[in-house]
Protein backbone atom coordinates (compact mmCIF):
# COMPACT_ATOMS: atom_id res chain seq x y z
CA UNK A 1 0.00 0.00 0.00
CA UNK A 2 1.07 3.64 -0.73
CA UNK A 3 -0.43 6.17 0.79
CA UNK A 4 -1.37 9.25 -1.43
CA UNK A 5 -1.54 12.74 -0.14
CA UNK A 6 -4.65 13.99 -1.46
CA UNK A 7 -5.41 18.14 -2.40
CA UNK A 8 -7.42 20.02 -4.49
CA UNK A 9 -8.30 23.25 -5.49
CA UNK A 10 -12.25 23.23 -4.51
CA UNK A 11 -13.70 26.24 -1.92
CA UNK A 12 -16.07 25.62 0.76
CA UNK A 13 -19.22 26.66 1.09
CA UNK A 14 -19.37 29.85 2.86
CA UNK A 15 -23.38 29.18 3.57
CA UNK A 16 -23.06 26.13 5.76
CA UNK A 17 -20.71 26.58 8.32
CA UNK A 18 -23.22 26.07 10.87
CA UNK A 19 -23.53 22.47 9.24
CA UNK A 20 -21.00 19.14 9.68
CA UNK A 21 -18.20 18.56 12.14
CA UNK A 22 -14.24 18.88 11.23
CA UNK A 23 -12.56 15.64 11.03
CA UNK A 24 -8.95 14.57 10.57
CA UNK A 25 -10.20 11.14 8.63
CA UNK A 26 -12.32 9.34 6.75
CA UNK A 27 -14.17 6.27 7.39
CA UNK A 28 -12.81 3.04 6.06
CA UNK A 29 -16.48 2.36 4.57
CA UNK A 30 -17.06 4.76 1.67
CA UNK A 31 -19.17 3.35 -1.05
CA UNK A 32 -19.25 6.29 -3.23
CA UNK A 33 -17.18 9.56 -4.81
CA UNK A 34 -18.55 12.27 -6.49
CA UNK A 35 -16.53 15.87 -7.86
CA UNK A 36 -19.21 18.64 -8.14
CA UNK A 37 -18.94 21.86 -10.76
CA UNK A 38 -17.02 23.44 -7.85
CA UNK A 39 -14.32 20.98 -7.02
CA UNK A 40 -15.02 19.60 -4.06
CA UNK A 41 -15.22 16.34 -3.66
CA UNK A 42 -18.02 14.64 -1.47
CA UNK A 43 -17.79 10.56 -0.24
CA UNK A 44 -20.85 8.59 0.53
CA UNK A 45 -19.86 6.11 3.81
CA UNK A 46 -22.11 2.82 4.60
CA UNK A 47 -23.40 4.59 7.90
CA UNK A 48 -21.18 7.16 9.10
CA UNK A 49 -22.88 10.14 6.70
CA UNK A 50 -21.53 12.14 4.21
CA UNK A 51 -17.98 13.78 3.92
CA UNK A 52 -16.82 17.04 2.28
CA UNK A 53 -12.98 17.51 1.62
CA UNK A 54 -12.08 21.28 0.09
CA UNK A 55 -8.64 20.64 -0.19
CA UNK A 56 -7.74 22.28 3.22
CA UNK A 57 -10.84 20.89 5.55
CA UNK A 58 -12.39 17.25 5.80
CA UNK A 59 -16.29 17.71 7.51
CA UNK A 60 -18.31 14.94 8.03
CA UNK A 61 -22.37 15.33 7.56
CA UNK A 62 -24.95 12.77 9.51
CA UNK A 63 -28.48 12.63 10.38
CA UNK A 64 -27.79 15.58 13.24
CA UNK A 65 -27.23 18.31 10.39
CA UNK A 66 -30.36 17.20 8.15
CA UNK A 67 -29.63 14.32 6.48
CA UNK A 68 -32.58 11.44 6.01
CA UNK A 69 -29.94 8.75 7.18
CA UNK A 70 -26.16 8.54 7.03
CA UNK A 71 -25.71 5.13 5.01
CA UNK A 72 -25.40 7.10 1.51
CA UNK A 73 -26.01 5.15 -1.43
CA UNK A 74 -24.93 7.81 -4.32
CA UNK A 75 -24.47 11.96 -4.57
CA UNK A 76 -25.59 13.68 -7.87
CA UNK A 77 -25.86 16.90 -8.85
CA UNK A 78 -28.37 18.81 -10.61
CA UNK A 79 -28.51 21.17 -13.51
CA UNK A 80 -29.96 23.70 -10.37
CA UNK A 81 -26.44 22.93 -8.77
CA UNK A 82 -28.04 21.40 -6.43
CA UNK A 83 -26.66 18.20 -5.07
CA UNK A 84 -28.94 15.19 -4.02
CA UNK A 85 -28.03 12.17 -1.74
CA UNK A 86 -29.31 8.98 -2.08
CA UNK A 87 -29.89 6.58 1.27
CA UNK A 88 -32.07 3.27 1.78
CA UNK A 89 -34.51 6.09 3.82
CA UNK A 90 -34.98 8.46 1.11
CA UNK A 91 -33.05 11.53 -0.81
CA UNK A 92 -31.59 14.40 0.48
CA UNK A 93 -31.31 17.92 -1.67
CA UNK A 94 -28.54 19.70 -0.56
CA UNK A 95 -28.41 23.88 -1.58
CA UNK A 96 -25.33 24.50 0.00
CA UNK A 97 -26.92 26.14 3.10
CA UNK A 98 -29.49 23.01 4.58
CA UNK A 99 -30.95 19.67 3.65
CA UNK A 100 -34.13 18.68 2.80
CA UNK A 101 -35.52 15.38 2.48
CA UNK A 102 -37.51 15.10 -0.63
CA UNK A 103 -40.99 13.87 -0.28
CA UNK A 104 -42.42 10.82 -2.36
CA UNK A 105 -45.58 10.68 -4.57
CA UNK A 106 -47.57 7.63 -4.70
CA UNK A 107 -47.10 5.58 -7.51
CA UNK A 108 -51.24 5.79 -9.10
CA UNK A 109 -50.09 9.81 -9.42
CA UNK A 110 -46.70 8.91 -11.35
CA UNK A 111 -45.99 8.11 -15.13
CA UNK A 112 -42.78 7.39 -16.45
CA UNK A 113 -40.87 10.19 -18.73
CA UNK A 114 -37.25 10.57 -19.39
CA UNK A 115 -36.23 14.64 -18.96
CA UNK A 116 -33.09 15.55 -19.62
CA UNK A 117 -32.42 16.93 -16.00
CA UNK A 118 -34.18 14.10 -14.08
CA UNK A 119 -32.40 11.65 -11.93
CA UNK A 120 -33.05 8.36 -11.08
CA UNK A 121 -32.64 6.10 -8.15
CA UNK A 122 -32.52 2.73 -6.78
CA UNK A 123 -35.10 1.11 -4.66
CA UNK A 124 -33.12 -0.29 -2.22
CA UNK A 125 -35.59 -2.86 -1.81
CA UNK A 126 -38.83 -0.99 -1.03
CA UNK A 127 -41.96 -1.64 -2.85
CA UNK A 128 -41.36 0.15 -5.36
CA UNK A 129 -38.95 -0.34 -8.38
CA UNK A 130 -37.48 2.80 -8.64
CA UNK A 131 -37.44 6.58 -7.97
CA UNK A 132 -37.90 9.68 -10.47
CA UNK A 133 -36.65 13.05 -9.36
CA UNK A 134 -36.96 16.33 -10.93
CA UNK A 135 -35.52 17.96 -7.94
CA UNK A 136 -38.47 18.88 -6.03
CA UNK A 137 -40.11 15.17 -5.29
CA UNK A 138 -39.44 11.57 -5.80
CA UNK A 139 -42.10 9.65 -8.16
CA UNK A 140 -42.29 5.82 -7.23
CA UNK A 141 -42.27 3.71 -10.39
CA UNK A 142 -42.71 0.22 -11.08
CA UNK A 143 -41.06 -1.90 -14.37
CA UNK A 144 -43.17 -3.23 -16.96
CA UNK A 145 -43.75 -6.86 -15.75
CA UNK A 146 -42.45 -10.20 -17.60
CA UNK A 147 -42.77 -13.60 -17.64
CA UNK A 148 -39.81 -14.68 -15.87
CA UNK A 149 -40.40 -18.54 -15.70
CA UNK A 150 -40.47 -18.71 -19.18
CA UNK A 151 -37.21 -16.62 -19.87
CA UNK A 152 -35.29 -18.07 -16.96
CA UNK A 153 -37.05 -22.11 -16.72
CA UNK A 154 -39.67 -23.50 -14.65
CA UNK A 155 -37.25 -23.56 -11.58
CA UNK A 156 -37.46 -20.09 -11.62
CA UNK A 157 -39.41 -17.90 -7.98
CA UNK A 158 -40.90 -14.60 -9.16
CA UNK A 159 -41.34 -14.36 -5.31
CA UNK A 160 -37.87 -15.05 -4.87
CA UNK A 161 -36.89 -12.70 -1.46
CA UNK A 162 -32.62 -11.72 -1.73
CA UNK A 163 -31.60 -10.05 1.02
CA UNK A 164 -34.90 -8.46 1.50
CA UNK A 165 -34.86 -7.50 -1.72
CA UNK A 166 -37.35 -8.78 -4.47
CA UNK A 167 -36.36 -9.90 -7.89
CA UNK A 168 -37.34 -6.31 -9.58
CA UNK A 169 -35.92 -4.53 -7.13
CA UNK A 170 -33.64 -1.92 -8.64
CA UNK A 171 -29.59 -2.54 -8.08
CA UNK A 172 -28.27 -0.37 -10.93
CA UNK A 173 -29.51 2.73 -12.67
CA UNK A 174 -27.57 4.44 -15.89
CA UNK A 175 -27.62 6.76 -18.72
CA UNK A 176 -26.42 6.15 -22.66
CA UNK A 177 -24.08 8.46 -24.68
CA UNK A 178 -27.75 9.15 -26.26
CA UNK A 179 -29.94 10.01 -22.99
CA UNK A 180 -31.78 6.23 -22.60
CA UNK A 181 -32.68 5.13 -19.47
CA UNK A 182 -30.46 1.50 -18.51
CA UNK A 183 -31.81 0.19 -15.03
CA UNK A 184 -30.30 -3.42 -13.79
CA UNK A 185 -32.94 -4.98 -11.52
CA UNK A 186 -31.90 -8.09 -8.42
CA UNK A 187 -32.94 -10.79 -11.01
CA UNK A 188 -35.25 -9.68 -13.22
CA UNK A 189 -33.06 -8.90 -15.88
CA UNK A 190 -32.16 -5.35 -17.02
CA UNK A 191 -34.02 -2.56 -19.21
CA UNK A 192 -33.49 0.18 -21.57
CA UNK A 193 -36.50 2.96 -21.61
CA UNK A 194 -35.96 5.80 -24.45
CA UNK A 195 -38.69 7.92 -23.06
CA UNK A 196 -41.56 6.00 -24.77
CA UNK A 197 -41.08 2.02 -24.87
CA UNK A 198 -38.69 -0.81 -22.71
CA UNK A 199 -36.63 -2.86 -24.09
CA UNK A 200 -36.29 -6.46 -21.54
CA UNK A 201 -33.04 -8.10 -21.57
CA UNK A 202 -34.49 -11.31 -20.27
CA UNK A 203 -30.93 -13.28 -20.48
CA UNK A 204 -30.47 -16.14 -17.45
CA UNK A 205 -26.87 -14.73 -16.85
CA UNK A 206 -28.87 -11.24 -15.30
CA UNK A 207 -30.67 -13.68 -13.52
CA UNK A 208 -30.53 -16.12 -10.70
CA UNK A 209 -27.05 -18.01 -12.06
CA UNK A 210 -26.77 -21.98 -12.00
CA UNK A 211 -25.11 -22.36 -8.43
CA UNK A 212 -27.90 -19.99 -6.69
CA UNK A 213 -25.79 -16.82 -6.55
CA UNK A 214 -27.65 -13.32 -7.34
CA UNK A 215 -25.05 -11.01 -8.44
CA UNK A 216 -27.43 -8.78 -9.33
CA UNK A 217 -27.11 -6.18 -12.35
CA UNK A 218 -25.46 -2.79 -10.40
CA UNK A 219 -23.55 -0.94 -13.70
CA UNK A 220 -24.62 -0.93 -17.31
CA UNK A 221 -22.30 1.02 -19.61
CA UNK A 222 -21.42 1.35 -23.30
CA UNK A 223 -18.10 0.95 -24.67
CA UNK A 224 -15.84 2.86 -27.11
CA UNK A 225 -16.85 0.41 -29.96
CA UNK A 226 -20.95 1.25 -29.36
CA UNK A 227 -21.12 -2.32 -27.17
CA UNK A 228 -23.24 -2.50 -23.94
CA UNK A 229 -22.21 -4.56 -20.92
CA UNK A 230 -24.42 -5.46 -18.19
CA UNK A 231 -22.22 -5.65 -15.45
CA UNK A 232 -21.03 -9.15 -16.43
CA UNK A 233 -17.90 -9.70 -19.03
CA UNK A 234 -19.52 -12.43 -20.05
CA UNK A 235 -21.52 -10.79 -22.97
CA UNK A 236 -21.62 -7.71 -24.38
CA UNK A 237 -24.99 -6.27 -26.44
CA UNK A 238 -25.45 -4.16 -29.53
CA UNK A 239 -29.01 -2.41 -29.30
CA UNK A 240 -30.51 -1.55 -32.78
CA UNK A 241 -32.41 1.34 -34.12
CA UNK A 242 -35.60 -0.16 -33.55
CA UNK A 243 -34.66 -1.48 -30.17
CA UNK A 244 -34.42 -4.68 -30.21
CA UNK A 245 -30.86 -6.07 -29.50
CA UNK A 246 -28.12 -8.84 -30.13
CA UNK A 247 -26.15 -10.46 -27.78
CA UNK A 248 -22.63 -11.42 -28.24
CA UNK A 249 -19.46 -12.99 -26.86
CA UNK A 250 -17.46 -10.92 -24.42
CA UNK A 251 -14.65 -11.45 -22.77
CA UNK A 252 -12.86 -14.78 -23.11
CA UNK A 253 -11.03 -15.42 -19.40
CA UNK A 254 -8.99 -18.34 -20.56
CA UNK A 255 -7.16 -16.06 -23.07
CA UNK A 256 -6.39 -13.57 -20.60
CA UNK A 257 -4.11 -13.08 -17.87
CA UNK A 258 -5.94 -12.53 -14.90
CA UNK A 259 -7.81 -14.43 -11.78
CA UNK A 260 -11.04 -13.75 -11.89
CA UNK A 261 -13.71 -16.38 -9.53
CA UNK A 262 -16.71 -14.36 -10.58
CA UNK A 263 -16.64 -12.20 -13.85
CA UNK A 264 -18.94 -9.72 -12.50
CA UNK A 265 -18.66 -5.97 -11.76
CA UNK A 266 -20.08 -3.90 -9.42
CA UNK A 267 -19.64 -0.51 -11.06
CA UNK A 268 -17.54 0.56 -14.24
CA UNK A 269 -16.60 3.90 -16.03
CA UNK A 270 -14.44 4.55 -19.24
CA UNK A 271 -11.20 6.68 -18.76
CA UNK A 272 -10.26 9.66 -21.21
CA UNK A 273 -8.38 7.05 -23.64
CA UNK A 274 -11.94 4.85 -23.94
CA UNK A 275 -10.64 2.18 -21.99
CA UNK A 276 -12.96 0.19 -19.81
CA UNK A 277 -12.83 0.14 -16.22
CA UNK A 278 -14.57 -2.44 -13.97
CA UNK A 279 -14.64 -2.79 -10.32
CA UNK A 280 -15.31 -6.18 -8.52
CA UNK A 281 -16.16 -6.87 -5.01
CA UNK A 282 -13.49 -9.46 -4.60
CA UNK A 283 -11.62 -9.72 -7.86
CA UNK A 284 -9.62 -6.14 -7.81
CA UNK A 285 -10.59 -3.87 -10.57
CA UNK A 286 -10.13 -4.48 -14.26
CA UNK A 287 -9.13 -2.61 -17.35
CA UNK A 288 -10.58 -3.42 -20.64
CA UNK A 289 -8.68 -1.96 -23.90
CA UNK A 290 -10.79 -4.20 -26.75
CA UNK A 291 -8.16 -6.34 -26.53
CA UNK A 292 -6.61 -7.16 -23.45
CA UNK A 293 -7.79 -7.21 -19.87
CA UNK A 294 -5.56 -6.45 -17.03
CA UNK A 295 -6.14 -7.01 -13.14
CA UNK A 296 -5.16 -5.10 -10.34
CA UNK A 297 -6.25 -6.20 -7.37
CA UNK A 298 -5.20 -4.31 -4.27
CA UNK A 299 -4.11 -4.58 -0.54
CA UNK A 300 -3.53 -2.65 2.77
CA UNK A 301 -0.69 -4.17 4.37
CA UNK A 302 -2.21 -8.11 4.37
CA UNK A 303 -5.61 -7.50 3.65
CA UNK A 304 -7.61 -7.76 0.91
CA UNK A 305 -9.62 -4.72 -0.16
CA UNK A 306 -12.77 -4.88 -0.92
CA UNK A 307 -14.23 -2.39 -4.01
CA UNK A 308 -17.51 -0.98 -4.20
CA UNK A 309 -17.14 1.45 -6.68
CA UNK A 310 -15.05 2.96 -9.31
CA UNK A 311 -15.70 6.65 -10.26
CA UNK A 312 -14.03 8.90 -13.22
CA UNK A 313 -13.77 12.86 -11.54
CA UNK A 314 -13.97 15.77 -13.52
CA UNK A 315 -10.45 15.83 -14.43
CA UNK A 316 -10.10 12.46 -15.68
CA UNK A 317 -8.53 11.24 -12.67
CA UNK A 318 -10.19 7.05 -11.45
CA UNK A 319 -10.84 6.94 -7.75
CA UNK A 320 -12.15 3.73 -5.64
CA UNK A 321 -13.62 3.52 -3.21
CA UNK A 322 -14.50 0.16 -0.81
CA UNK A 323 -15.83 -1.43 1.95
CA UNK A 324 -13.18 -1.60 4.29
CA UNK A 325 -10.25 0.59 3.13
CA UNK A 326 -11.03 4.48 2.31
CA UNK A 327 -10.53 5.60 -0.75
CA UNK A 328 -7.85 5.11 -3.25
CA UNK A 329 -6.94 7.02 -6.65
CA UNK A 330 -4.94 6.51 -9.67
CA UNK A 331 -1.53 7.69 -9.82
CA UNK A 332 0.28 6.65 -13.16
CA UNK A 333 0.13 3.24 -13.09
CA UNK A 334 -1.08 1.83 -10.01
CA UNK A 335 -4.07 2.92 -7.48
CA UNK A 336 -2.86 4.14 -4.02
CA UNK A 337 -4.56 5.03 -1.11
CA UNK A 338 -5.76 8.95 -0.09
CA UNK A 339 -4.80 9.85 2.87
CA UNK A 340 -6.42 13.75 3.04
CA UNK A 341 -3.91 16.22 3.69
CA UNK A 342 -5.52 18.35 6.79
Amino acid sequence: MIILLLSCQGQSEKGDKHLGQKVSAINQNIWNAFHDTKGLYWFGSNGSGLYRYDGQELMQFTTEDGLVDNTIRSVREGDDGNLYIETPEGVSKYDGQSFKTLPIIDSDKSEWKLEAGDIWYNSNGNAQDIYRCDGEVLYELYLPRQDLVKAFGKNFNPKLNVFNFNVYSVFGVDRDKEGNLWIGTCAAGAYRYDGESFTWFGEKELSILEDGRVPGVRAMIQDKEGYFWLSNIISKYRVHEDGTYEKLPGIDLSEQDVDIELPYFMSAVNDDEGNLWMSSYGDGVWKWDGDKLEQFKLKEGEKEVTLISIYKDREGSLWLTSDNSGVWKKDGEIFRKVRFEI
